[in-house]
């Protein structure tokens, strides 16, 4: 019998269209003989959507002219199974039943726990970063406290909120002057290098501010890495166990890799599309040391058990090729495309990652339901209202 596998992607999210990338790649490679795929998207308004044209990518070209053919939806629970249930109509229908949500988003309200945790409410297993690792997956800020608490290496940063900045720019200005130019503005909690700023003097700083905070309500500006070079090495696991991959260097042309160097180098050549983080340039293995590799691959490892991580997560570094330093730059809870063309570097293709993936999400669930949740007893029946908590018998 085939497991139901209901994938979740889109979102209201800046990411919107990479998180339809990402699943419609995952999709193609899901083994079929084992899962039964039940596509499941998030439109920007919020909304759930489901039918089988959006396997199409074509399907997107007009989203809104498409969604009269799709099913308006919510996911719940009914006894010890999972539905996927129609919301629109005379009568509420149940679509299919699932027994495992795949969530391939990026951003905030879905990558930043707040799926994560709506799932964990339904009690359905999901195979993703449960919400305290997606959580501090996606503030720069936290993440970078938490992993200085642990003595993980991060560049010198300094952060602040949007009304911060505007009631006190002067302040905020010589903070950054401190650090030092040139810096790297960036949105907190976003990804996919979306409103991220190389700056290379005072006078530019303000407007990368601005353009930051056009996306974000907390910004956090970073001393910028000379002599750069950018490495990514992905981890599959849970808390138990961790595996990982081969480390990449990725070629961009701008001083940071961009949005543009991510998704839309691929769209260059006449008749072609992104294929999202597939169709970035890069050199595997990197062009680094053995020491150097070994050092920032068991670097990846704390990273991800440090901040909570499951699945499989791509955790992106910063090289100073002068002086071999090296700083962990984020993590990615759930990576623009899984990081599949990583682990089919360690031979390891799609197909099988996925299904590392999920049967890892499986029996991790499992020995999570093996915990005690709650006592027997019921304190309610001892509890005597009119008397607050003192009307507890003793």
């Amino acid at each position: 019998m085939k497991i139901k596998l209901g994938v979740i992607f889109g979102g209201e999210t800046v990411e919107h269209e990479v998180s339809i990338i990402s699943a419609l790649q995952a999709i193609k490679s899901i083994d079929k003989d084992k899962y039964d795929v039940v596509p499941i998207y998030i439109s920007k308004d919020r909304t759930w959507y489901y039918g089988h044209i959006l396997l199409d990518i074509n399907t997107y070209k007009d989203i809104e002219n498409t969604k009269k053919y799709l099913k308006e939806v919510t996911l719940y629970k009914k006894g010890d199974k999972f539905f996927l249930q129609q919301t629109t109509g005379l009568f509420r229908k149940d679509l299919t039943d699932l027994d495992v949500i795949l969530p391939v988003v990026h951003g905030n309200n879905v990558e930043d726990g707040t799926l994560a945790g709506y799932l964990d409410t339904i009690g359905i297993p999901y195979v993703s970063s449960r919400v305290l690792g997606s959580a501090l997956g996606q503030d720069k800020v936290v993440m970078k406290q938490v992993m200085a608490s642990c003595d993980i290496p991060i560049v010198e940063y300094t952060w602040f909120y949007d009304n911060e900045y505007l009631e006190n720019k002067d302040e905020i200005l010589k903070r950054i002057k401190k650090i030092g130019y040139p810096v790297v503005v960036k949105p907190a909690t976003l990804g996919s290098s979306v409103g991220i700023t190389y700056v290379k003097s005072e006078k530019d700083v303000r407007s990368a501010i601005e353009d930051a905070i056009s996306y974000d309500v907390k910004v956090v500006v970073e001393k910028a890495v000379e002599n750069l070079v950018e490495v990514n090495a992905s981890v599959l696991g849970n808390y138990e166990i961790q595996k990982v991959s081969p480390i990449e260097e990725v070629m961009g042309e701008d001083e940071i890799l961009s949005y543009q160097d991510k998704y839309l180098s691929g769209s260059k050549t006449k008749g072609h599309g992104s294929k999202g983080m597939a169709s970035t340039n890069r050199i595997i293995p990197a062009r680094i040391s053995d020491k150097l590799t070994k050092d920032i691959q068991e670097t990846a490892i704390k990273v991800f058990k440090v901040l909570n991580l499951s699945s499989v997560c791509r955790i992106d570094f910063l090289i100073d090729s002068k002086t071999n330093k090296f700083y962990v730059n984020e993590p990615n809870t759930i990576p623009g495309s899984l990081s599949f063309y990583l682990w089919k570097e360690d031979g390891l293709e799609y197909k099988e990652l996925l299904n590392e993936m999920i049967n890892s999400c499986i029996k991790e669930y499992k020995n999570r339901a093996r915990k005690t949740r709650s006592f027997e007893s019921n304190i309610l029946q001892n509890f005597n209202g009119s008397k607050g908590t003192k009307g507890l018998k003793k």
